[in-house]
């Protein structure tokens, strides 16, 4: 994030200097007051008092401008931000999503929206005018030292009020902050699943577990709500107190004829000025912690995408794949979902995998395709460590078929075509291949038929060979089906045979995961995967006879070597 916004040093070095020019622009109210008191009234002179208005006035005008300019430069920066920022920011945030247990951190673009959002409010300003506490105080203490230590003293029992509400209200805050996004996160799951939660009746419990989150909520919002305001009325005591005691001093010294009395009242114009920003800053702290946890979060996203160098641009695969002995678990757990997995395929093989519920079939895909990253071990794709491709690059060279086919609001062909420019004769091509043009002319508009959000327009079959189209979009050399015949009827479930024996003789290397044996003809080997571990593999028809062969009875064996004499 420092990196980023070393782009933006020159909005902030044109504001500090509109922040100089102000803060001394803002002096002219005080010299002002200090000339009339001392000079006007006691000389009586009437064209005096008109140039003095007038400058003042030019120089309020302008001041104006300054600042109106500041924050239109403050403004156009949080654009800027936020079109910087928002692109990577989602990519990270897919990176991160696909990842097991990657969803923790969903709302980054709410926080690049809280960043652009400090650039334009008010805290910001505080920021750029605090700096000049020290000179007003200077300019002070030119006045007596006596009004100067006063307004010495205040600044800093005010400072020290902002140093207190930061350690009191931090942890509260990023508390109600980590809270919120749960509740958040929690509604958006409730609203996905909405369809699961009338047709089983669990309105009730999920209003119930969301009401409980809401109250946590709640609760930290008072506690917070009270510090702040305890804060804040606390500050504007000190605020006014101070305001009193500057004048006290300079009643003071006026009675004593050390001052005037324009002195006295510039000095306590110039302190309030002066200690205006802090004020401000404390009241409006909240904005501040949450940016600066924004910032925090931010940075650690986008430094784990600069973690991953660019890689050098390697030529078209061929499909020769090679997993080599790779071991995955996730995030804190004790146990491995896959445990020391290896295996070959030569380009243009086909290779089944099969294995019960829970054996680790789909981990393994999500590791083949480059999504998921092993612990140990690598899968490599013509010999390159498929986890250092750039995702651009590589996912035109790859199919991918998930268990759970989400498709996007859009036409047909803009979901085949990955969601880029749709070149229609290669989204036609794929869809031939899948054997899904003519059920696709059949759609109200064929092509051009808009699916809505999630594919809600079609069919679960529907759905399943628009996602099949969309992963041999560009004819890629290494294609994942993980269940691809889940939602499929007889129909459906021929033309995903024809498809795959069309992209065999394409050459393309293919891995199809499945609990139905009917689709695994073509396929050249079968890998048993059991607990994660590889319990069988090589050619099919080896595999599937070893299947098939019955188990030995209990004690089979130990009666083998008796009959035999017992050597061993």
């Amino acid at each position: 994030m420092r990196k980023l916004l070393e782009r933006f040093r020159p909005f902030f070095l044109y504001a500090g200097l509109f922040s100089l020019c102000i803060n001394m622009l803002l002096l002219a109210p005080s010299l002002y007051m200090l000339q009339v008191f001392d000079r006007v009234i006691s000389s009586r002179s009437n064209e005096t008092l008109v140039m003095l208005t007038l400058v003042t006035a030019g120089a309020l005008v302008v001041m104006a401008m300054l600042d109106l300019l500041r924050a239109r430069l403050l403004a156009a920066a949080g654009v800027a931000l936020d079109a910087m920022l928002g692109p990577r920011v989602l990519g990270g945030l897919l990176d991160n999503a696909a990842k097991l247990g990657g969803t923790e951190y969903v709302h980054g673009l709410r926080d690049v929206n809280v960043l652009r959002g400090f650039l334009t409010g008010s805290g910001i300003f505080a920021l750029f005018d605090i700096p000049w506490l020290p000179f007003y105080i200077i300019v002070i203490f030119i006045f007596h030292p006596l009004l100067g230590a006063v307004a010495l003293v205040g600044a800093a029992l005010l400072l020290a009020l902002a140093i207190l509400n930061e350690k009191l209200t931090r942890e509260p805050l990023e508390r109600l902050q980590n809270g919120t996004r749960k509740a958040s996160r929690y509604i958006d799951t409730s609203l996905r699943n909405a369809e699961v939660v009338s047709g089983l009746g669990m309105l009730q419990a999920v209003t119930r577990r969301w009401a409980a989150m809401n109250a946590d909520v709640q609760k930290l919002q008072v506690e917070t709500s009270h510090v702040a305001g305890t804060m804040s009325g606390v500050t504007k005591f000190m605020r006014q107190f101070v305001q009193i005691a500057m004048m006290c001093a300079g009643a003071y010294l006026v009675i004593d004829q050390h001052v005037t009395g324009g002195v006295m009242m510039a000095a306590t114009i110039i302190l309030g000025r002066a200690l205006a920003p802090v004020e401000m800053l404390i009241g409006g702290w909240k904005s501040l912690v949450e940016a600066r946890s924004a910032y925090a979060r931010l940075d650690a996203l986008i430094s784990a995408q600069a973690a991953r160098q660019e890689a050098t641009s390697l030529p078209a695969p061929e499909g020769r794949l090679s997993v080599e002995r790779v071991v995955f678990a996730a995030k804190g757990a004790d146990k491995a979902i896959i445990k020391g997995v290896g295996f070959e395929l030569a380009a243009g093989e086909a290779m089944g995998l099969i294995g019960p519920s829970a054996s680790g079939k789909s981990t393994l895909a999500r590791l083949v395709i480059g999504v998921w990253k092993p612990l140990s071990g690598a899968v490599r794709l013509d010999g390159a460590d498929i986890a250092l491709w750039p995702r651009d690059r590589l996912g035109q060279h790859i199919g991918y078929l998930p268990q759970d086919v989400e498709l996007f609001s859009g036409t047909v062909a803009e979901n085949i075509a990955r969601l880029g420019e749709v070149d229609d004769e290669a989204a036609i091509d794929a869809a031939r291949r899948d054997n899904a043009h003519d059920m696709i002319l059949r759609l109200p508009q064929g092509y051009d038929t808009q699916i809505g959000d999630g594919g809600a327009a079609l069919s679960g079959g529907q759905r399943q060979r628009i996602g099949l189209a969309r992963a041999l979009y560009g004819r890629p050399r290494l294609v994942v089906l993980d269940e691809p015949n889940a939602n499929l009827d007889g129909e459906g479930e021929a033309a995903l045979t024809q498809a795959m024996a069309g992209m065999k003789q394409d050459g393309v290397t293919q891995i199809v995961i499945t609990h139905r044996p009917s689709i695994l003809s073509n396929v050249d080997k079968l890998l048993v995967l059991r607990e994660g571990m590889v319990e069988l593999f090589g050619p099919r028809a080896e595999v599937l006879a070893k299947l098939s062969r019955p188990a030995p009875p209990p004690g089979a064996a130990l009666k083998a070597v008796d009959a035999g004499g017992g050597n061993g």
